[in-house]
C-alpha cells in the first residue's frame, strides 16, 4: 500500500467504527496506534516520530485552559439545582403571561439568561422542561410548539458565553477564549431575536396555539411581581459580570473566571437556601464524569491526529477542500453541510476534537478568520442537540416528559413524534443563523478588538530648521560644482533648500526622484 492511500483509509475506518457503536475515545486511540504501527513497519515515517506522542499527551493534561471546563461544568451543575431557574421562569412567566405567547417569550429569555450563567445545555433544558412544560400543557399550548421552544431555548446555551464548546474550539483553533466569547456575542443575540420573532409570529397568526394565562393563574401583580422578577434577575446579572465581565476586561483568565463562577454558583445556592453537602456531591460527580469524558476523547484524538499527520492526512484534507469552487464561501458552505450531517451521529465534543483540527489549517490557508470560523461551527453544532433522531436536547425532554406524566402533572403523555416534529422549525431557524454568519462575517468580527493599522501616506514628519551662520562661498561653490558634474558619491542626493513653510518630506522625495 502506498502512503497516499493510508489517510483516506484511516478516516473511513474511523467513521465506520463510530457508526457501529464503538466508544469514540478508545476508537480514536486504538486506530491511531494500529495505523501508527503499520506506518512504521512500512517505513512511512521513522519510529522516532511516535516519540512525539508522550509530549502531546502531557501537553493536554497540563493545559491550564482546559482546567476551565470542570469549573464551568461545576457552576452549571450547582445552578441547575439551586432554584434560580424556578424563580426566573415563574417570575417572567407571570410578567408576560397576560399576552398570547407570553410563556414562550419567558422560556426564551430565561433560556438565554441560564445559558450565560450555566454554560451547559442539559441544565437549561431539564430545568425549563420540569417547570414550564406542565404549565404550558395545562394552559392549552400547542404541544409541538411547547416542546420545541423548551428544547431550542436550552440549546442557546451552547452558543452564549461561557459555553464549554467555545472553550474547546478556542483550544483546538489556537485562539484565545476571550476572542471566541466576544465573537459569539452577536450570533447569540441574533439567535435569541430569531426565536422571539418566531414566537411573536405564532402569537399573531396562530394565537390559539399560545393562549395567554387565565386571570386565576396570574397570582402576582405589582410590586410583589417586580420583586420576584428582580430576585431572579439581579443575582444572575452579578454572576454574568463576575464570569464574563472580568474575562473581557482582562482581569481574569478563563480558568480564573471559571473558578469565580463556581464560587458564585455556590453563593447563589446558599442565597436560595439549597447549598447542601448532597448538592455539592452531585455537582462534583457530574463534573467528574463530563471532565473525564472530554479528556479521554481529547487524548484519543491526539493519538489519531498525530499518526494522521504523519501519513500526510492533513495534505489530503487540504487538497480535497482547498480546490472547492467558490473560494472561502464555497469552502464554508460545504464544511457546514458536512458538519450538519455529521452531527446526526456525533456530539459536539467529538466533532470539535476530530474534525476541527483537520479543517482549521485549510481555513487559515484560505484567509478565513479562525475566530469567525470557530463561532460559525459553534452555531452549526447547536443543531446536534436538536435534530432527530439523536439530538441530546430531545432525549432530555423525552425523559422529562415521561417523568412529568408519571407525576400526573399533565393529563396525557407526550409522544416522541410531537417532540421530533416540534423541533424541526427551530432547527430551520438555527440553520438560518448559520447562513447569516457565513455571508455576514461582521456579525462575529465586529465584537473583536480591532488591530491598529497605520497608513504610511498619512504620516507627516515635522522638522525644525534653524538658521545658522552663512556657509563658506568657496565650499558651497565646490559642492555645487561637484554635484553638477556628477562627481562624488554616486548614491549621494543633493539636498534642496528648505524653508520652515515647506513640507520637508515632499522636498526630499522630489530630490530623490530628480536624481
Amino acid at each position: 500500500m502506498e502512503m497516499q492511500h493510508l489517510a483516506p483509509i484511516m478516516f473511513g475506518s474511523l467513521v465506520f467504527a463510530m457508526l457501529i457503536g464503538f466508544p469514540v475515545a478508545f476508537t480514536l486511540g486504538g486506530l491511531g496506534l494500529g495505523f501508527g504501527f503499520y506506518a512504521v513497519s512500512q517505513g512511512f515515517f521513522p519510529e522516532a516520530f511516535m516519540s512525539n506522542l508522550p509530549l502531546r499527551l502531557f501537553g493536554i493534561v497540563s493545559n491550564e485552559l482546559l482546567l476551565s471546563i470542570p469549573f464551568f461544568t461545576f457552576m452549571g451543575a450547582i445552578l441547575e439545582r439551586c432554584g434560580l431557574a424556578e424563580d426566573l421562569l415563574e417570575g417572567t412567566g407571570q410578567l408576560f403571561g397576560s399576552k398570547p405567547g407570553g410563556l414562550g417569550f419567558a422560556v426564551i429569555i430565561v433560556g438565554a439568561i441560564l445559558g450565560a450563567i450555566t454554560g451547559t445545555v442539559a441544565a437549561s433544558v431539564i430545568a425549563m422542561g420540569v417547570i414550564s412544560l406542565p404549565v404550558m400543557m395545562r394552559n392549552g399550548y400547542n404541544m409541538r410548539y411547547a416542546t420545541g421552544v423548551i428544547a431550542a431555548s436550552g440549546t442557546i446555551t451552547q452558543l452564549i458565553p461561557p459555553s464549554l464548546v467555545l472553550v474547546v474550539l478556542a483550544d483546538q483553533l489556537g485562539r484565545s477564549v476571550g476572542d471566541m466569547y466576544r465573537g459569539a456575542i452577536g450570533p447569540s443575540i441574533m439567535q435569541t431575536g430569531i426565536f422571539l420573532l418566531f414566537t411573536l409570529g405564532v402569537a399573531i397568526f396562530r394565537p390559539q396555539w399560545v393562549p395567554p394565562l387565565p386571570e386565576e393563574a396570574r397570582t402576582e401583580r405589582g410590586w410583589a411581581l417586580f420583586k420576584r422578577v428582580m430576585w431572579g434577575m439581579l443575582p444572575s446579572v452579578v454572576l454574568i459580570f463576575l464570569v464574563l465581565g472580568t474575562l473581557f476586561m482582562g482581569l481574569a483568565t478563563p480558568t480564573e473566571a471559571g473558578a469565580l463562577g463556581a464560587i458564585g454558583g455556590m453563593v447563589l445556592a446558599a442565597m436560595h437556601r439549597r447549598l447542601t453537602l448532597s448538592l455539592i456531591w452531585q455537582a462534583m460527580d457530574s463534573t467528574m464524569r463530563v471532565t473525564a469524558m472530554v479528556i479521554f476523547i481529547l487524548l484519543g484524538s491526539s493519538v489519531f491526529s498525530l499518526v494522521f499527520q504523519g501519513v500526510d492526512g492533513n495534505k489530503w484534507i487540504e487538497d480535497l477542500l482547498s480546490s472547492l469552487p467558490g473560494g472561502p464561501v464555497g469552502f464554508l458552505i460545504v464544511v457546514n453541510i458536512f458538519v450538519f450531517f455529521l452531527a446526526f451521529f456525533l456530539d459536539f465534543f467529538e466533532i470539535a476534537f476530530i474534525i476541527v483540527p483537520l479543517l482549521a489549517p485549510v481555513a487559515e490557508k484560505l484567509g478565513i478568520d479562525l475566530v469567525w470560523f470557530g463561532v460559525l461551527l459553534c452555531v452549526n453544532m447547536q443543531t446536534s442537540f436538536m435534530h432527530p433522531p439523536f439530538g441530546f436536547a430531545l432525549f432530555y425532554l423525552r425523559g422529562i416528559a415521561d417523568q412529568i406524566f408519571k407525576n400526573k402533572a399533565i393529563e396525557r403523555p407526550i409522544e416522541s413524534k410531537d417532540i421530533y416534529l416540534g423541533a424541526i422549525p427551530w432547527v430551520v431557524m438555527q440553520l438560518m443563523l448559520v447562513a447569516v454568519v457565513i455571508f455576514w462575517p461582521e456579525s462575529v468580527t465586529y465584537w473583536l478588538d480591532k488591530e491598529q493599522k497605520v497608513n504610511v501616506d498619512d504620516v507627516k514628519i515635522e522638522m525644525q530648521i534653524e538658521d545658522t551662520s552663512a556657509p563658506d562661498p568657496a565650499a558651497s561653490g565646490a559642492s555645487g560644482a561637484s554635484a553638477a558634474d556628477g562627481g562624488g558619491d554616486p548614491l549621494s542626493v543633493p539636498v534642496p533648500d528648505v524653508t520652515p513653510e515647506d513640507d520637508p518630506t515632499k522636498a526630499v522625495k522630489d530630490a530623490i526622484n530628480a536624481k
